[in-house]
């Protein structure tokens, strides 16, 4: 009797440290949500446009990232003379890529475009993340900084960081690919301002590909709410 009673007893405590983990994962991520805008203006964003200077091996490079809410996105990045092109929609993903001797589009591997898909998003994964099929621990803090990882519906998952003063996010952690090598990306986010619109963004993004190369980017431009041409995110046959 007295063994049955204690396993109703660690299995409600049990109960309820999960239940209370879960609740606090939210809570930190509604409370981002609301630090950017909230969900009711973010909802009112159909697309973002952006236009930023990289720092790619000590140049200057221009970079344009288009985002149609659900449907697309894409970046293309002139370098060295070249443009490098990568490309997502709600189907797959396509990269042109000439520093890599590629100079036609070429299909993304499927890891590649799971780990990268939420980018077709406003308001990035932790935005309405359980819609889309994922699921939220929190990890405790790290560094002074909350921790959350969001395992999306096919079961890759990203390591979230955010400020528990701003709540804004402050680095994201993931596993991508590298020169065909999995290496672990780091995207580390400051200087965050309100555009017109009331939506805060950072301005300034950080990007370390596990060590082996990295490059900052300062945003110039924001446009939001522009019209796109979802043939944009379509691969170039």
């Amino acid at each position: 009797m007295k063994l049955i009673k204690l396993f109703l007893i660690g299995s409600a405590t049990l109960l309820t440290t999960v239940s209370s983990f879960g609740q606090s994962a939210d809570e930190i991520i509604n409370k981002s949500i609301e630090a950017v805008g909230g969900k009711d203006k973010i909802s009112k964003i159909k697309s973002i446009y952006t236009e930023s200077t990289a720092q790619i091996m000590g140049n200057d490079a221009p970079v344009t990232v288009t985002i149609l809410n659900g449907k697309g996105f894409k970046s293309e990045t002139v370098f060295n003379g070249s443009k490098i092109i990568q490309a997502l929609n709600d189907k797959g993903g396509w990269m042109i890529n000439p520093m890599a001797g590629s100079t036609t589009a070429q299909a993304l591997p499927e890891e590649q475009y799971k780990a990268a898909r939420e980018q077709i998003y406003v308001g990035g994964e932790l935005f309405n993340y359980s819609l889309n099929g994922g699921k939220a621990e929190y990890l405790g803090k790290d560094s002074n900084l909350y921790k959350i990882k969001i395992i999306s519906k096919d079961s890759s998952f990203t390591t979230y960081f955010i400020d528990p003063a701003t709540y804004y996010l402050k680095k994201a952690v993931k596993q991508g690919d590298m020169m065909g090598q999995p290496v672990e990306i780091t995207i580390s986010f400051s200087d965050y301002q309100k555009t017109d619109f009331g939506y805060v963004l950072a301005r300034k993004i950080d990007t370390d590909m596990g060590g082996n190369f990295s490059f900052s980017a300062t945003v110039n431009k924001v446009e939001i709410n522009k019209e796109i041409d979802p043939k944009i995110f379509e691969m170039p046959q």
